[in-house]
Order: C-alpha cells, then structure tokens, then sequence
C-alpha cells in the first residue's frame, strides 16, 4: 500500500452521530447556568449598622433580629453570573541561536481579574456590602491602606452538572474587590438593577470534583437546585408581589 493510500486510509469523516456519541460517552454538554459560589467576605461587611435601613423595614413590617446581620449565602444566591479565571503565560522573545528567528520562551503567567453580576434587591444589601469592603481596603477618610488579613478572603466557584454536582471548582486565594462598577438609573426602563463587582486575586487553584465537593458544603446545591435557579424562582415571586418595582 503506497503512503497516500495509507494517508487517505486514515482519514475519517465525522458525523452528527460521532458528535452524539463523544457528547453522550462525556456525560453531555456543560451548561452555563449551572454554577456555584461561595464566598465569605470580611466579617465587617456583613454587619449591618446602617440605622436608616431597619427604621425603613420597620416600616414595612419586614423588620428581625436578621436585619442587623446578613448571610453569606445570600451572595451565592443573588449572584446572577459569573466567570472562571483566566491564565495567560508570560513570554520573553529570545533570538534561537543567535541568527534564526526568534523565539518565545516562557517567563511566568498572570492571572485575569473575575467578574461577578449581582441582583440588587431593595435594600441594596449586595452595594452596601461591597461599599464596606472596599473602606476596609482604603479608608476614604484618611486614605491608609488597611492589613490584608483583614480584607482578603477565599473565593470558591464551581461547574456543576445536570445532577448539580461539582464537576469542576476554583478557588480564588486572598481575593478582593478592586472595581464596584456604576448603577444605571432609567426613567425609561422597568428593569431591576444589577452590581457589576471585579475581584482579584493573588493567585488560584482548580479542584476535582471530589475535593471541590468536600471542600464546600454542598447541602444546597447537590441533588436539589442551584443557587443561580433558586435566585430566579426567589427574584420572580418578589417581582409577581411587586417588592421590586
């Protein structure tokens, strides 16, 4: 058999069903709506001492001894979207032997900033959140850069499957916001707000699923819904009671 023929042997077409058997032999396709985070921020942030906040609910017979603290969990459900970081590898041109061309060779990498999507609910909990964080970053009174113990936290997102569990995770090592980005305000439009939030990070490290399963309670994502379906129920029926309108 000559080279061509062995060339021409070789060669397959793929077809729709080749597609459907490596899509169904990998458990299917990954959808973006299936994620996962969790994330802790500075304990100072999460206490609520704005007085004018709890007069106001009081008002509106939505007032608890909850309304002078908030949990954590309600970031992961008020998250709308959010992305996986990115890793670009840092090159440096270096001429290959001295006369050819050159080459690049590897120096190190950076990592991409994360952005987060928010829903703003009526007490702009997840504003006010990230506003205290970031004084504790640098106090705008007297403009002193606070300790990084203090404001860095672990930031974990997980890829989840059809059945909700993590396929995939990263957690984000001693992460902080550096950009709360403006809030659209429109006579025009009837839509809800939302809080553009970018995080960085010193660096990261992907989970397997097991670990990233282990590492992080899951009681409330595995088998049941996704924080991300449960924030669209929740955000429907307080938009059905016209709570945020």
């Amino acid at each position: 058999m000559s080279l061509v023929n062995k060339i021409q042997g070789t060669r397959s077409t793929t077809t729709i069903d080749d597609f459907k058997s490596v899509i169904g032999r990998r458990s299917g396709l990954s959808p973006t709506n299936r994620f996962a985070i969790f994330m802790n921020p500075p304990s100072q942030t999460l206490l609520n001492l704005d007085l004018q906040n709890p007069s106001t609910n009081l008002k509106s017979q939505n007032f608890g001894p909850g309304k002078f603290s908030n949990e954590p969990r309600d970031i992961s459900i008020l998250c709308e979207s959010c992305s996986l970081p990115g890793r670009q590898i840092q090159t440096l041109d270096k001429q290959h032997l001295n006369y050819r061309q050159s080459i690049k060779n590897p120096q190190g990498y950076f990592n991409e900033d994360v952005n987060f999507v928010f829903h703003l609910t009526n007490d702009y909990h997840m504003k006010k959140l990230f506003d205290r964080w970031l004084d504790l970053i640098v106090n705008p009174e007297t403009y002193q850069v606070g300790y990084k113990k203090e404001y860095v936290t672990d930031v974990t997102i997980q890829q989840l499957n059809q059945q909700n569990v993590p396929v995939y995770g990263v957690k984000l090592k001693n992460a902080f916001p550096v950009t709360v980005n403006t809030i659209e305000l429109n006579n025009a439009s009837a839509e809800t707000q939302k809080l553009n939030v970018t995080l960085t990070y010193e660096d990261y490290e992907t989970e397997g699923s097991i670990a990233s399963s282990i590492g992080r309670n899951n009681k409330n994502v595995i088998g049941g819904e996704t924080p991300h379906e449960k924030n669209m129920k929740k955000i429907a029926s307080l938009q059905a009671n016209n709570r945020l309108i």
